[in-house]
């Protein structure tokens, strides 16, 4: 069986508990590094919010995982003085999970939910009325004795979370007040994320090996965390306690993280690519057979980062290597195969 990739923005079951606690995740929007505008946007929202005395408005957060949609959430609950429920689209399989889930809500509370694109249609027709008027209907019995229920609920705000906002239908994602995409973070916000956390941890940890770590975290704080624990426990175990260089490349070779944040997976797709299919181009479906891989994994988990450090162009055509890309694992094409020469 395969190993679960260190470098996936996708978060574990056996995280959540450690992403949650103090020492990872900030509490308040003056701990949140990264998403400037976001942090800013939601700052006046929340102040306005408790200012009317209010739930803030419903919030709908799009971008690749790993980068602090369910962190937020948290944080404007705390901001709000009220709770957040998380959930996730998949769990809401029919209209009573989600009626269940919203009546125990409390006032200003904060319902989070992921992968928001994937609530059933039957589901999501519940969710309207609840967004906009705090009630939600239902229909009891059956036929000449079918009578419609209408319960009323708490004000709350809504936060729906998704990594691929093309899939929301638009009378769903018209009823969000405010919508923002998520970037990557920078080198430097990183690093900081890092330092704050190795801090928490309370481990050594040299300033040099904050900024490897960073270069190979992919721009994503969840990734860099976890690349933290890992190189703390190697040192732990194999070296001297302390979170130096020689912990950080010792710890994440044994790993396959190379020093380009890239890992096997990586590599496997852009060796394919260069050495069964001369560079490309070639659909995605064709790569995810020959590499024994879905699809979706690919395109959402692998390709965005290779699409990001320009070691992968998309073509009409299908996917391509780029010069970059052939240069990154030591493959050479013939003259002309190489997508922007």
């Amino acid at each position: 069986m395969a190993r679960e990739r260190l470098v996936s923005a996708e978060e574990r079951p056996e995280e959540s508990e450690a992403l949650a606690s103090p020492a990872l995740r900030p509490q308040r929007l003056a701990e949140y590094v990264g998403q400037r505008d976001l942090v800013e946007r939601v700052r006046i929202a929340v102040q306005a919010a408790r200012a009317r005395q209010e739930p803030v408005d419903h919030v709908l957060l799009h971008g690749p995982p790993g980068l602090g949609k369910t962190t937020l959430a948290h944080v404007i609950a705390a901001e709000m003085g009220t709770r957040a429920v998380v959930t996730s689209g998949p769990a809401l399989t029919k209209a009573g999970d989600l009626v269940g889930t919203l009546t125990r809500l409390g006032a200003g509370d904060v319902l989070f939910i992921d992968e928001i694109h994937r609530l059933p249609a039957a589901v999501e027709e519940y969710i309207y009325p609840a967004m906009e008027e705090y009630r939600v209907d239902f229909t009891v019995d059956q036929g000449m004795h079918a009578r419609m229920v209408t319960l009323p609920l708490k004000p709350f705000t809504l936060i729906g979370a998704t990594t691929r906002a093309g899939l929301l239908t638009q009378a769903l994602r018209s009823r969000f007040g405010l919508a923002h995409h998520l970037d990557f973070y920078a080198q430097e916000e990183i690093e900081r994320i890092l330092a704050r956390a190795a801090e928490r941890l309370g481990l050594q940890a040299e300033t040099a090996a904050i900024s490897t770590l960073a270069t190979r975290s992919r721009g994503t704080p969840r990734v860099a965390l976890r690349l933290l624990r890992r190189v703390r426990d190697w040192s732990q175990v194999k070296g001297h306690g302390r979170v130096d260089a020689a912990a950080v490349a010792a710890g994440l070779q044994l790993e396959g993280v190379d020093a380009h944040g890239l890992d096997e997976l990586d590599r496997g797709y852009l060796r394919t690519l260069a050495r069964t299919y001369k560079g490309g181009p070639v659909g995605l479906e064709t790569l995810a057979a020959t590499l024994g891989e879905d699809a979706d994994t690919l395109e959402d988990l692998v390709e965005p980062f290779l699409l990001r450090t320009g070691l992968l162009a998309r073509t009409r055509q299908g996917r391509r290597l780029t010069a970059a890309g052939a240069e990154r694992i030591g493959e050479r094409l013939p003259d002309g195969a190489l997508f922007g020469e």
